[in-house]
């Protein structure tokens, strides 16, 4: 997977660098796989906006994405590797032997016609799920639980990885993308290999109108704003506005909004790095 510069032959193009899309093998999406996605505008029920700076983008649809990877001891196939709006990753659209399609996370490496596995007594290969008690220690990582049959939710987006460093009683320590390392419980699933796209961090926009079409609003800075708006608002001319913080007055600068006995704090080894 690589990027492509633009040639600058508009102001949008000068700097625009996007993905070249080889690895995306078709362009439609699996109809039995799609579920409406609905705009708010950032509004609530009401009309009351409760999240600012989100409007306009173009329509997208859903895509389900199988992230317990449940299906045990059936083997399935690799159709295509497909564009996904929704996410940064690439998607990969799975037929299982007994007729059931679903949709994956396209790990760093995946081929079209792999075929791919989930359960005990798989062999640690990409695109193959196991327990954390059976896969191999030092082993490259995605898509890990956090809860026993409780789907994916730690190193999904395109680039990221963990690395399963050791196992003791019921539970693995993982190295997360983060920095840090955190214990999670031995029955949990993950996938073998680092996710695809690794280029994204590499992508620039080249306009401002590209973030629009995302639903993007501009974000407007709290020092530019009047007293009434924001903590860090009014003053004279340009006035640097104070302490750093949020528009509720939260600091923004090393204040710690963790809370401090939080039942999860025990299962992390080492912090973050900050």
């Amino acid at each position: 997977m690589a990027v492509r510069k633009m040639k600058p032959v508009t102001p949008g193009q000068r700097h625009k660098i996007v993905s070249d899309f080889e690895a995306v093998t078709k362009g439609t999406p699996e109809k039995s796989l799609l579920s409406p996605k609905i705009k708010t505008g950032g509004r609530d029920n009401t009309g009351k906006m409760t999240m600012r700076y989100i409007g306009g983008g173009h329509k997208k649809r859903y895509r389900v994405i199988d992230f317990k990877r449940n299906k045990d001891g059936i083997s399935g196939i690799v159709k295509s590797i497909e564009y996904d709006p929704n996410r940064s990753a690439r998607i990969a659209l799975i037929y299982y032997v007994d007729g059931e399609k679903r949709y994956i996370i396209a790990p760093n490496g995946l081929q079209v016609g792999q075929e791919i596995l989930s359960g005990n007594g798989v062999a640690p290969e990409i695109g193959n799920t196991l327990f954390l008690s059976e896969i191999p220690l030092g082993t490259i990582i995605h898509n890990i639980e956090l809860q026993p049959n409780g789907g994916a939710v730690m190193a999904r987006s395109a680039g990221a990885y963990a690395q399963l460093t050791s196992r003791d009683g019921k539970y693995a320590t993982i190295k997360l993308p983060s920095g840090e390392v955190r214990m999670v419980l031995i029955t949990c699933r993950a996938t073998i290999g680092s996710v695809g796209n690794t280029d994204h961090a590499l992508e620039r926009s080249g306009k401002a109108g590209r973030s629009r079409w995302q639903g993007r609003r501009p974000r407007v800075r709290g020092v530019v704003m009047n007293p009434v708006d924001h903590p860090m608002g009014g003053g004279e001319g340009r006035s640097s506005g104070g302490h750093p913080r949020s528009r509720k007055g939260i600091p923004a600068k090393g204040y710690k909004t963790r809370a401090p006995k939080k039942q999860s704090n025990k299962l992390i080894v080492e912090r973050r790095k900050k």
